[in-house]
């Protein structure tokens, strides 16, 4: 099992923007299980959908 990063962004929003979670939300609404973690190594937030035995 591992997950797949459907897009990346930068940590350095301005303050209020939440391009990552509004992204996520987007792809969630299309039905793709979606969510954001924080990648500290890049410190960029990753928008990833885990993959499953059959991808």
């Amino acid at each position: 099992m591992g997950a797949k990063v459907l897009k990346r962004f930068g940590a350095g929003a301005p303050r209020g923007s939440w391009p990552a979670e509004e992204y996520a939300a987007a792809r969630r609404a299309e039905g793709k299980p979606a969510k954001v973690i924080m990648d500290l190594k890049s410190d960029a937030f990753l928008v990833v959908v885990v993959a499953g035995d059959d991808d």
